[in-house]
């Protein structure tokens, strides 16, 4: 029996080639793997730190802002002037806030600053204020003398009727609630009671002290120079 040696080993080797070749190609073909590697962990002397928050500041620590100093005036000698020169002088001293009333308590309106003067001011003269503070000038007609005391409008009645004998019709209606009825008579003649600031109160229903709970108000009075009968 003849034995090839050469054409067995030739095949083998033709074989071990091919399978050689065949797993490179699979090689080739399959995507290429990673191993992701672990961080490494910095010792401690070398990690980052984050700095510590910053303490509060209070507002009584912030320091102090610089305020702008407060102009003032000094206040001048205004009663005995005419209303109208009063308020210019004030104005002229700095003071721009200013207001006038009825010194004689009657209510009226000073609508022409000139046909009054002044008879009592709310801030004693030589005094050294701000001059964004009011400065309130009670005053009369020109031909009327001064009150012996300054005269303001009453306060608002709540609930108890107020005495308003001998005070203008006028200053009693305003303390009274807004929705009251009120009636007004002339006590003396059978006269239209039309400027009510011209006139005074001789009596008055309810009585002083009554309560009040919404009922109307009646009043007798005069013209004021005139006695209630």
């Amino acid at each position: 029996m003849n034995h090839h040696w050469g054409d067995n080993l030739s095949t083998r080797t033709v074989t071990a080639a091919l399978a050689c070749l065949a797993a490179i190609a699979l090689t080739g073909c399959e995507p290429a793997t990673t191993t992701q590697q672990p961080a490494t962990q910095q010792p401690a002397s070398q990690q980052p730190t984050t700095p510590p928050p910053s303490p509060a500041v209070s507002d009584a620590a912030l320091p102090e802002k610089d305020d702008k100093p407060v102009e003032r005036a000094t206040v001048a000698d205004f009663v005995g002037m005419g209303l109208q020169s009063a308020q210019d002088k004030a104005q002229a001293d700095g003071f721009y806030l200013l207001a006038s009333h009825d010194s004689a308590g009657r209510g009226r309106m000073q609508a022409f600053d000139r046909n009054w003067k002044v008879c009592t001011q709310n801030h004693k003269a030589g005094k050294s204020l701000p001059v964004d503070t009011e400065l309130d000038f009670g005053a009369v007609k020109l031909e009327e003398s001064c009150p012996s005391k300054d005269e303001k409008d009453p306060a608002p009645a709540g609930n108890t009727m107020p005495n308003f004998v001998g005070k203008s019709v006028k200053v009693a209606r305003g303390a009274l609630d807004s929705s009251t009825s009120i009636t007004v008579t002339d006590a003396r003649e059978d006269r239209m009671v039309l400027m009510e600031s011209n006139w005074k109160v001789c009596t008055q229903d309810p009585k002083a002290g009554a309560v009040l709970n919404g009922q109307p108000v009646e009043f007798a009075a005069v013209k004021f120079g005139e006695s209630c009968p």
